[in-house]
């Protein structure tokens, strides 16, 4: 949508600011929307893109049947009442195989931090479960914490920074459940 794409845009406006000239290596979720939210983006940082690539691995959670009119509604029902994280959709995911999958992207992102010529900046495109199930698995948050939280915005912008001790700090402030 035209919303979709101004806040896209404007995303990628923040980003440069935030980077600079510094470089920056990119990865994508596969799906449509974030591809289109990418380009977006890319119209601001292009210069500063020395690499994108897609990965399937940071794809939306897999909703199988969630969207199904006769089965909808049960589902979250049933899915509220046992738990986002462990309840696995009919013929979809549960979080908990999203946080699987974002564990092996872990594999390849730590690999491509190792190279020499890998830039400081590092951006991620992908979906609001995925981003908080990576998050979980990155500053191994509990379940309850996890299931506290609400997804970003649209095309919020959520910042890890490396402290001096090498390790991350998030530094975006996430909401929680009231």
């Amino acid at each position: 949508t035209k919303t979709g794409e101004n806040q896209a845009l404007k995303a990628g406006e923040d980003i440069s600011n935030i980077v600079g000239s510094e470089s920056v290596y990119a990865y994508i979720s596969p799906y449509d929307r974030t591809r289109q939210t990418f380009d977006q983006i890319k119209l601001a940082i292009s210069e500063n893109i020395v690499r994108s690539i897609e990965d399937p691995r940071i794809r939306e959670q897999d909703w199988g049947h969630f969207k199904h009119p006769d089965v909808g509604e049960e589902i979250t029902q049933a899915r509220d009442a046992y738990s986002t994280f462990y309840y696995r959709i009919p013929d979809g995911e549960s979080g908990a195989d999203v946080y699987d999958r974002v564990s092996t992207f872990f594999e390849t992102l730590h690999r491509d931090f190792g190279k020499s010529d890998f830039p400081k900046n590092c951006l991620v495109v992908t979906h609001g479960l995925t981003l908080r199930l990576f998050l979980m698995r990155w500053f191994h948050w509990s379940v309850e914490k996890f299931e506290k939280l609400v997804n970003p915005e649209n095309c919020q912008i959520v910042i890890m920074e490396k402290n001096s001790d090498e390790k991350y700090q998030l530094t975006t402030q996430l909401i929680t459940k009231t």
